[in-house]
């Protein structure tokens, strides 16, 4: 049997032959079946391949969760053993100023003293009951106590450096005309991080320009721009006192300057780590930080 194919040319026909057809017929369907073999098996290790690394993706974030679980209980444990050495060392430190206080004149002060029968005793905690919960709960605690021990602890502080020989190089006089502070001294939730820090000044929420005044005489050891402070100033008083102004938008002294008591050094600005027009106030004895709550004068 013989299949003619008439083209334009119809004297000359092309003949096939019927077992020649058969055989293109079946090559090609030998051609579709190993096509469709291949993208079977294709798509078979696709999804192979997606659900091992799923697998192997669900048991690294599995990992990863119970790194991050480990870290933060370590990361509280340390607080926690940092708050603790903090309040041992603030009660040692309350005694010896105590008994100074006791042995000295103080007028009509009368020495303050920690209550801690009214304290709760700091939980306990074995490895094996370790929770985020019980962590945060007890640190929240011992910040309570650290609180207390240092409004306590300034407040001896400032009793003892009123009557002693350095009373009269105390930092007493406001730098702005602002009747109270917006930011206290001591622990509080950092206005920019989100988190617990220890405030070692504070702030007064002034006017972009207000006067800001040396609140004792002394000379200036600083005068110049930080990343933190922003443009500040740092004044040096008689018997190891120190100031600091900061966030200021305009130095008026230099370093080496001798500045009066009351005498304008900078305007009130937002430079540095700031969110908004205020001046960042600090009292330091020795480097160490002091309340100036305690020895503003009203």
């Amino acid at each position: 049997m013989r299949i003619l194919f008439l083209g334009k040319n119809t004297k000359k026909p092309k003949a096939i032959s019927f077992n020649v057809l058969l055989l293109i017929i079946f090559l090609f369907l030998c051609l579709n079946i190993t096509l469709a073999y291949f993208y079977i098996e294709y798509k078979k290790n696709i999804l192979i391949e997606s659900y091992e690394n799923n697998q192997i993706s669900s048991h690294i974030y599995s990992n990863k969760g119970d790194l991050d679980y480990e870290y933060n209980l370590r990361i509280y444990a340390d607080q926690m053993g940092e708050l603790y050495s903090r309040i041992m060392r603030i009660d040692s430190q309350t005694e010896r100023l105590q008994k100074i206080l006791k042995n000295q004149m103080i007028g009509k002060d009368k020495v303050p003293k920690l209550n801690k029968k009214k304290e709760k005793s700091a939980v306990e905690f074995s490895k094996d009951n370790l929770t985020n919960s019980k962590f945060k709960k007890e640190i929240t605690k011992l910040m309570a106590k650290i609180e207390v021990r240092e409004e306590l602890y300034n407040t001896m502080e400032s009793i003892l450096l009123k009557e002693s020989v350095l009373k009269d190089t105390l930092p007493s006089l406001k730098p702005v005309n602002i009747p109270c502070c917006s930011s206290r001294y001591g622990w509080r939730n950092d206005p920019i991080l989100g988190v617990r820090k220890f405030h070692e000044g504070i702030d007064f929420s002034a006017a972009h320009g207000e006067p800001i005044r040396a609140t004792a005489s002394g000379i200036v050891i600083e005068a110049g721009h930080a990343v933190h402070y922003g443009k500040h100033v740092r004044i040096k008083h008689g018997g190891g006192f120190e100031t600091r102004y900061a966030h200021a938008s305009k130095l008026l002294v230099k370093k080496g300057d001798l500045v009066s008591k009351g005498e304008v050094i900078a305007l009130v600005g937002n430079t540095g780590r700031s969110t908004g027009p205020h001046l960042h106030y600090e009292i330091r004895l020795k480097g160490n930080s002091l309340d100036p709550r305690k020895y503003l004068k009203n």
